[in-house]
């Protein structure tokens, strides 16, 4: 389907396929249009041409090169010029449960701030998940002056090359029409420099960027000064409308009482369309990212529907749209359910679970936050599984991919994925499809596949799912969880 970009012909090839499949099985549509959720966006394409990003200093301009030196953020609504001085803010975070605040005791006010991804020592796990989140990132930065910013990601610790990087800049970005869900708003500039560049932000400073690195990858806290030099960016785009549909369809659950609420399944069916030829192929098909999610969650609703007596509690299976443009199509859909919000009593999400290797355990993401855990603990210990948590809590994946829409709105959520122990042969295939595949055209249905592994993944997912749907408490989270305060919020 030509890489499944959210809103394209592909997509909605690929949508009336998941559609055919929910009537098959028999689930009935839950959209507000049969199965349908339309979401409204705005697509952004950078015109390199017009646009230009430059150091200043003492006058003179040092031209940053688009792809080779910097990227543009078209997430943010960016001011058409702007002018600026440059502060270095660290890891550009202010965690107050961690004792870390990068943004006190510095000047941003009306300035653009510089930070390098990652964070300290001191916080670590979900919050370090959630405050790198980069919504939750840049609403400290504007609370704190900045009207902009400058990430470098960190060699070390970057899930993909600057090339790959480099290579989707002129992709499409989508931004939900609805101003409730602008996490960027107030962001006028938004830039991410390659860090093989990014030294000539630091000229005359007194620091070099070999040295925060080395700071960084000690994870300690960053010295926190202003640089020598100003961003003067101007940046023209093109945008337009753009439609593209959540599915949402419920298998209904049978006890009279408790089928008046939801566990939701979800799994995201865009992947990131047609972009720059890897190989001589610019498909981005993305097989593991997401149809294979996509196929679990259409299996799992094959599997339950036909179960007599049905799971207690209606089960929501839900397609959602541009997961590759930041949540997007998840944001809508948790914000503006098709079903009663507070009906919603759980979010179980697949995501390029990577099927790649014989299941011996499942890696839960959010396994210690609420009692989700503990049902799936159940679910695998009678499958003859081990249950592990992230091996990688420094890839932030818990923040990452759709459950995190639902946690925002205080539902609790887990994500699921093969598991594989730190340094065995397993994590080193995961790495090496990180490496080679992730957001490729190699992502494709001829790479190998674990099918015995993807089958048992999924008849992990369907009993879990009906576990959840079956018990007789709706499920809370843990007193010690951070994610507990969006409940707390409602």
């Amino acid at each position: 389907m030509a890489g499944r970009q959210a809103g394209s012909d592909g997509y909605r090839k690929a949508a009336a396929y998941v559609v055919s499949e929910f009537e098959k099985i028999g689930l009935k549509p839950a959209g507000v249009k049969g199965y349908t959720q339309s979401v409204a966006f705005s697509e952004r394409r950078i015109l390199e041409d017009k646009s230009q990003l430059a150091l200043v200093r003492d006058g003179k301009e040092d031209v940053l090169r688009f792809g080779d030196e910097v990227t543009i953020n078209l997430r943010a609504v960016l001011a058409p010029s702007v002018e600026a001085p440059l502060v270095f803010a660290g890891y550009g975070l202010s965690a107050p449960e961690a004792g870390h605040n990068d943004l006190a005791d510095i000047d941003l006010k009306g300035r653009i701030a510089v930070y390098i991804a990652g964070t300290p020592a001191s916080v670590t796990g979900t919050l370090a998940a959630h405050y790198q989140q980069a919504g939750v990132r840049w609403r400290a930065l504007e609370a704190a002056g900045a009207i902009g910013s400058i990430a470098i990601p960190n060699p070390k610790t970057s899930e993909q090359s600057w090339e790959r990087i480099a290579r989707s800049r002129l992709n499409p970005v989508l931004t939900l029409v609805d101003p409730r869900f602008n996490d960027l708003a107030g962001m006028q500039v938004g830039a991410t420099m390659n860090p093989a560049s990014a030294g000539r932000l630091f000229a005359g400073s007194g620091h070099t960027l070999e040295e925060l690195f080395a700071v960084a990858d000690a994870r300690k806290a960053l010295p926190r000064f202003a640089l020598p030099a100003s961003l003067r960016a101007r940046v023209a785009l093109e945008s337009s409308a753009l439609q593209s549909d959540n599915l949402v369809a419920v298998l209904p659950g049978s006890d009279p009482a408790l089928a008046r609420e939801h566990v939701v399944l979800t799994a995201h069916l865009d992947h990131v369309g047609i972009g720059a030829a890897v190989n001589g192929d610019r498909i981005y098909n993305g097989a593991m990212d997401n149809a294979s999610g996509i196929a679990t969650l259409i299996e799992v609703a094959r599997a339950l529907s036909p179960t007599t007596p049905r799971p207690k509690r209606s089960i929501v299976f839900v397609a959602v749209t541009a997961e590759e443009h930041g949540l997007l199509g998840s944001r809508y859909f948790a914000g503006n359910p098709t079903v009663s919000r507070a009906s919603i009593v759980a979010n179980i999400n697949m995501d390029m679970f990577l099927p790649l290797f014989p299941m011996k355990s499942v890696m839960v993401l959010g396994l210690e936050e609420s009692d989700l855990g503990d049902r799936i603990r159940d679910v695998a210990n009678r499958s003859g599984l081990g249950v592990i948590p992230d091996p990688q809590p420094e890839r932030n994946r818990f923040t990452r991919s759709d459950q995190y829409s639902f946690i925002r709105q205080g539902i609790p959520a887990l994500a699921l994925k093969v598991g594989f122990a730190p340094g065995s042969p397993e994590a080193e295939i995961d790495a090496t499809w990180t490496k080679e595949r992730y957001h490729a055209p190699s992502d494709d249905v001829q790479q190998p596949v674990d099918l015995d592994a993807a089958v048992s993944f999924t008849g992990l997912v369907g009993a879990l799912s009906a576990e959840v749907a079956n018990h007789t408490a709706r499920p809370r989270w843990k007193p010690t969880s951070f994610f507990r305060r969006f409940a707390a919020e409602e």
